[in-house]
């Protein structure tokens, strides 16, 4: 590791807040020039590192992996510019990631919270309505400060997505998170499940894929935010395509919300709703893609400088996370070019650095 690294590129401090002259002495960023001289130089335009706020390490296809794929995991967020995740439910202890200096800030969730046989199997705990409240102050006082909710998922004897437990529950279950000191999101595809969410005081909302004009007051009144995730809502019509046969009528479902995925987000963003990036990565979706979620979220029609924000300046605000500022941890990125006036430059990272050691 160098220890003492000089930025000589433009340094993002904040949306409107750039700077020059920039170091990391043994690991912790200053704006005070050392006196020793640096032993590496680095150059391009610097933003604190990246977030993935939907990203499940230790988590594949059929439940919990083993660690050496956890870590192949993580390795591959790392090498995308990913400094910190914020897990959305893992099946897998992933507590050792924490204590490895070389991989990802990460702050666990702990397990997803579902309806018993209403989810995927092996991902979650699968339980009935009356263990909610119980189950959900368990994993509260387990992980990292979030739980994680299956707020609604595909009920075969209606033939549709339906929400996962009733609304009051609901309610007395994030309420028993708050009074142990933790935050509540939920993964929600139907429009119905955010209404449920909203009145039950959530703290955020994953996909939100049903978003409709009269969710956009709420989420903006209680200062709510979405992760939208459109790097999973992309295989929607696949998913659609094999339960056509069988559920015709969540197919359509499915299908419909796809395709007004990019306009609910734009809606959303110029409506004042917070919107962070997260590519919902550790089963169907690999890892080390959250600049194509970047590009997604730019292709809804977000500027740059939000795509940023949701990625960097806001959600490590948001996760009370450090940024850029003095005496913070060297986690950054550097682009070729000012991202915000070009967002693929996110795509492929000059240079990345983790807590003062230079990964690329």
């Amino acid at each position: 590791m160098a220890s003492i690294i000089e930025f000589s590129g433009p340094v993002l401090v904040a949306r409107d807040n750039e700077r020059r002259g920039m170091w990391s002495v043994d690991g912790v960023l200053t704006f005070e020039r050392p006196v020793a001289t640096p032993d590496r130089v680095v150059d391009g335009w610097v933003l604190p590192g990246f977030v993935d706020a939907h990203c499940h390490i230790g988590l594949g296809v059929g439940g919990a992996v083993d660690e050496a794929t956890t870590l192949a995991q993580a390795q591959a967020d790392l090498a995308a510019g990913t400094l910190l995740i914020r897990d959305a439910g893992s099946p897998s202890d992933t507590r050792w990631v924490q204590q490895r200096t070389d991989l990802p800030r990460l702050i666990r969730s702990g397990r997803h919270i579902a309806r018993s046989r209403r989810y995927l199997r092996g991902l979650g705990h699968e339980i009935e309505a009356d263990q909610l409240v119980e189950t959900v102050r368990k994993e509260a006082r387990d992980g990292d400060g979030w739980v994680k909710l299956v707020g609604d998922w595909i009920d075969r004897g209606v033939g549709d997505l339906a929400a996962s437990f009733p609304a009051e529950l609901v309610k007395d279950a994030i309420a028993a998170a708050h009074d142990e000191g933790a935050r509540v999101t939920a993964h929600c595809f139907a429009e119905d499940t955010i209404d449920d969410m909203l009145d039950a005081n959530i703290d955020c909302i994953e996909h939100a894929t049903g978003l409709l004009p009269r969710h956009i007051p709420r989420l903006v009144e209680q200062s709510v935010p979405i992760v939208p995730t459109l790097v999973n809502i992309a295989t929607f019509p696949e998913i659609a395509a094999q339960a056509a046969p069988k559920f015709p009528e969540y197919a359509g479902h499915m299908v419909r919300l796809w395709e007004r995925r990019r306009e609910r987000v734009l809606e959303a963003f110029e409506a004042g709703v917070a919107i962070y990036a997260g590519t919902d990565a550790g089963s169907v979706i690999k890892h080390g893609r959250i600049a194509d979620e970047m590009r997604e979220l730019h292709d809804a029609g977000l500027p740059p400088w939000a795509v940023l924000e949701a990625a960097c300046w806001g959600a490590r605000s948001w996760l009370g996370a450090e940024g850029i500022s003095e005496g913070a941890s060297a986690d950054v990125v550097l682009c070729a070019d000012d991202p915000r006036l070009e967002v693929a430059t996110v795509c492929d990272p000059k240079h990345i650095v983790l807590r003062g050691r230079i990964i690329r």
